[in-house]
């Protein structure tokens, strides 16, 4: 029977302790927290958004980075096998607007007890305040490349694979007692969200090994932005706006089609933190232009615009103006637009009604910085999947470590799917770990 020590107890962690127990491994989980998932109690506002129920198609146009290299994961266990696993756990679901996927109890907390029932069925030995402080290597013998030909030397080479250098063979822990494991699965998350535990941990581990770790940057997450006019609309959301995003030269960066909130601070929302998993810290400097009528056609816009100041010549602005967008947002665009408020409507000149226009079509907000990693809901950047088998997990640097969930440089938008990437991950990892010779 094969040991496995699976470090981290969040999703990918959980998820690959079952997948080792299920292959027959004796399996022990090690979590610094005082208890499980503490990352997924707040997922989804509480509810926990496990998955996302498009197909797989669909489902890797959201994949942001190394979409490819998830392909044997998410094939090996998808969202159908996901949504089956927790209904046979006693845990039924529901899909809701977007395709996303939530517990049919809307509770977090039911999620993460369907889990720990497994992990207890299968015998998994879960050890809570126990942080690991590194991982137990022995070194393997050096590559023979004696036999190579003058010939063969001469020929234009491929880039090689990672060759591993060393054997994990357990892990160290904080207190200095050594575990020893055949194998040892590393899914301690990323650096979102910190108090959960996700404090980088991983990274470190694997960075000693030699594993690349790639640039590490906040993604889902909120903007900040110059104008102050964000606090007095802090709470107002805006359905159904197209939303451009420029980067610091005025480039397009990335153009957006949904809801939009503003906080007391900026900006979020799905466009915005749709925005960050694609264009990460280079909105920061640009600007975001809102399009509050973007079905409109700019003959349309005009004309409506023109029907409603006629309509209500004696109107003061500040009264007409909430029949064409949220009234505190409309004084905003009369004041940008040098209108009074107090000014009616049959007074307002062609060149007001033309710089009112080209507010409601353009009301731009400048970027000048982006949540952190307290708020983000994922982290972009982590070990380098060239580095990583896609169809078992396992290091190309070291053998018998296997990698799942956020640690790996692999992210998705907001929906589910960086979840489902955590289960589907972990549960080929916790596999492999447990049959690999």
């Amino acid at each position: 029977m094969k040991t496995v020590i699976v470090i981290g107890g969040g999703a990918a962690g959980m998820m690959a302790a079952i997948g080792a127990a299920r292959e027959g491994a004796s399996v022990t989980l090690l979590e610094k927290n005082e208890k499980l998932g503490k990352k997924i109690y707040i997922t989804g506002k509480g509810r926990c958004n496990l998955t996302n129920a498009c197909d797989l198609q669909e489902f890797s146009e959201h994949v942001v980075t190394n979409r490819r290299f998830l392909l044997s994961a998410l094939h090996g266990f998808d969202n159908t096998a996901t949504m089956e696993f927790f209904e046979e756990l006693g845990m039924p679901v529901k899909t809701e607007r977007g395709k996303r996927v939530f517990p049919v109890s809307d509770k977090a907390s039911d999620v993460i007890r369907a889990l720990e029932r497994e992990c207890r069925r299968l015998g998994v030995r879960v050890r809570l305040h126990t942080e690991v402080k590194g991982l137990r290597t022995e070194a393997l013998p050096a590559e023979d490349t004696s036999a190579e030909t003058a010939e063969n030397a001469q020929k234009p080479k491929k880039q090689k694979k990672p060759q591993a250098t060393c054997a994990v063979t357990g892990v160290r822990l904080s207190d200095g007692t050594e575990l020893a494991a055949d194998a040892v699965v590393l899914a301690t998350g990323g650096l979102s969200y910190p108090t959960t535990g996700s404090t980088g941990d991983g990274y470190r581990m694997a960075g000693k090994l030699g594993h690349d770790v790639t640039r590490l940057v906040p993604s889902l997450v909120s903007l900040t932005a110059r104008e102050s006019c964000c606090a007095e609309l802090a709470g107002l959301t805006l359905k159904n706006v197209s939303v451009k995003f420029n980067d610091k030269t005025g480039k397009l960066l990335r153009e957006d089609f949904g809801e939009l909130l503003f906080t007391h601070r900026g900006i979020s929302g799905p466009v915005v933190l749709t925005a960050t998993a694609f264009c990460a810290d280079a909105l920061v400097g640009g600007t975001a232009v809102i399009d509050t009528k973007p079905a409109l056609t700019e003959e349309q816009l005009q004309a409506r615009l023109l029907r409603e100041l006629e309509g209500g010549k004696s109107k003061q602005m500040k009264n007409l103006i909430g029949v064409l967008v949220p009234a505190a947002l409309g004084e905003e665009m009369l004041k940008r637009s040098g209108i009074d408020s107090a000014k009616t409507a049959g007074s307002v000149t062609r060149e007001e009604r033309l710089r009112l226009a080209g507010e409601l079509r353009h009301f731009s907000l400048t970027i000048d910085g982006m949540g952190g990693y307290n708020e983000a809901v994922v982290t972009k950047g982590g070990v380098s999947v060239s580095e990583v088998n896609p169809s078992t997990m396992e290091s190309r640097i070291a053998k018998g470590l296997y990698l799942a969930g956020e640690v790996l440089d692999v992210d998705a938008t907001t929906g589910g799917f960086n979840l489902q990437i955590a289960w589907s991950t972990g549960m080929l990892a916790g596999r492999r770990a447990a049959r690999d010779e």
